[in-house]
């Protein structure tokens, strides 16, 4: 399971540190693709694998299934670590998050969620103004 906050720098080549507590987890290859709300999902392939099936399984013939079929596989990317512990983003990857310099990464259960600090932050205080809205709504389906 993937927990946590942490701040690190994309370098001027495009690399990022992975988290030392996540890069296990991981595993040596792992997928990155756009996720919402402008950051990246990293999955470990054995997550990216249940994922596809599940996604494979959604209608075809619905223009919106389509839609995020293609937005979805079109920005992924098979990835690894190097000696150091960091992830090579690429351009179309590090463009859709906003990803210039400072970066957020967080663990979401399942997956990791690589942020711009900038969209991180303004994310966060959006949320956190309605965290209480969300957990109330969060109730109403029994979690």
């Amino acid at each position: 399971m993937f927990m946590g906050e942490y701040q690190h720098s994309v370098d001027g080549k495009g690399r990022l540190i992975m988290p030392a507590k996540f890069r296990e987890a991981l595993g040596e290859r792992f997928v990155v693709t756009r996720g919402l709300d402008n950051c990246l999902f990293v999955y470990p392939m054995e997550e990216w694998t249940i994922l596809e099936k599940k996604l494979k399984a959604l209608p075809f013939t619905r223009s919106d299934a389509r839609a995020f079929m293609r937005f979805f596989f079109s920005g992924a990317a098979e990835c690894e670590l190097d000696k150091q512990g960091r992830v090579l983003v690429p351009n179309n990857l590090r463009d859709h998050a906003k990803l210039l310099k400072d970066a957020v990464v967080i663990g979401v259960s399942n997956r990791v969620e690589i942020w711009s600090q900038e969209v991180w932050d303004s994310y966060s205080e959006e949320t956190g103004l309605s965290f209480e809205n969300i957990a109330e709504k969060i109730e109403d389906i029994e979690l």
